[in-house]
């Protein structure tokens, strides 16, 4: 079960250059949860290396990877953006962002050497990367009277589930997060010990 509920990103973010004849080529990767914080990272780099020829990308997002898109900013289709993709495809990485950014020396490389200099440009920034290896939760609301409070926190206990906000009241309310593959069996347990979830888990 571990595959489906826990995929691959990387810590924090990550940088690496090189030359290929007289280009250079600058690259970084990040860890990114949504399109909007791509779009922020990309204006910022594309602010910075306002100089550079092209600003190639790629980025993968959600747990499996199904959201993902390759951008060739200009160099001939296919050369820049796919073969970025590709190293985080064959890495299994996800909730990343690979951008490289080349400065174009004089020296055109040709389809074959482009494909090779971005591939390899994506490879060094996620060499350079820490990859850690992050479970998919799944986030549970659980309610129950203050009586079977001990009976809630014994299963609480047991499993260890994240708590993420708790209210204690003549009726208490939890929410708690825990990996999907547990999911399952940490319901079972609450309703069990007398809570009441609401419709939907």
């Amino acid at each position: 079960m571990e595959a489906e509920d826990s995929y691959l990103t990387i810590a924090a973010a990550a940088e690496a250059a090189s030359r290929e004849r007289s280009s250079k080529f600058l690259s970084f990767a990040y860890p990114v949860q949504s399109e909007e914080q791509i779009h922020e990272i990309l204006d910022g780099l594309r602010k910075k290396y306002y100089d550079a020829t092209h600003h190639c990308y790629a980025w993968r997002l959600g747990p499996a990877g199904a959201s993902f898109r390759a951008n060739d900013d200009g160099e001939p289709s296919g050369t820049a953006g796919r073969p970025i993709l590709g190293q985080l495809l064959s890495n299994d990485l996800t909730d990343c962002l690979i951008v490289v950014v080349r400065y174009f020396g004089g020296t055109k490389l040709g389809v074959p050497g482009l494909i090779a200099a971005y591939k390899e440009s994506a490879a060094e920034a996620i060499a350079a990367a820490e990859v850690v290896r992050r479970t998919v939760d799944r986030t549970i609301q659980v309610d129950f009277p203050y009586i079977v409070m001990n009976d809630i926190m014994r299963v609480i206990k047991d499993e260890q589930p994240k708590i993420v906000s708790q209210e204690f009241d003549n009726l208490c309310t939890m929410v708690l997060a825990i990996r999907e593959s547990r999911a399952a069996g940490l319901i079972e347990k609450l309703k069990k010990a007398g809570g009441s979830l609401p419709e939907n888990e």
